[in-house]
């Protein structure tokens, strides 16, 4: 998991390190007028990679009501343009999870596991401008509540071929 903001003082070195498409999609982030566009699912051209931007208007939920998810073929780039913040937490997927509803071979590339209350989980807030970057092996749980109240935010995920980043 990679987690960072796209004003922080050190972006372009941080997104310099990082496979291109990763790259180009924080940098597509950073610059388009992502509070304006439509809410929506939207397939594109990234530099030359096919990418999907997800436009979502969503309401932080409580960590109960929530599934952990992890997909296979797409590394997903979570950013947060308004509102929350929302709380996501992630954990390494060693196999063992029970799984809830598998759709990893379909266009959706998600497989949904059940909570595990013995699963130690690590924590991120996304707040405007903060990223997270999951990989295939980085199970997540995003949209929690990071206060006691549902918040409503709006949120982009970049959905990037793991295959265009080897």
């Amino acid at each position: 998991m990679i987690y960072g903001n796209v004003n922080n003082a050190f972006f372009e070195q941080q997104a310099a390190i990082l496979p291109k498409p990763l790259a180009d999609a924080l940098r597509f982030l950073k610059t388009a007028d992502l509070a304006n566009h439509a809410p929506g699912r939207f397939p594109m051209d990234l530099n030359g990679v096919d990418v999907i931007l997800q436009v979502m208007d969503l309401n932080t939920n409580p960590r109960e009501k929530l599934s952990p998810e992890i997909h296979r073929k797409y590394i997903d780039v979570q950013f947060c343009v308004s509102g929350g913040p929302e709380r996501a937490t992630f954990f390494n997927d060693d196999g063992a999870n029970v799984v809830k509803s598998d759709e990893l071979n379909t266009e959706r590339d998600i497989l949904f596991y059940e909570n595990n209350a013995g699963v130690q989980e690590n924590t991120v807030f996304l707040a405007p401008g903060d990223y997270a970057v999951y990989l295939p092996w980085d199970v997540h749980v995003p949209g929690q509540n990071a206060f006691d109240d549902s918040r409503p935010f709006r949120k982009i995920v970049m959905k990037v071929p793991m295959a265009a980043c080897l």
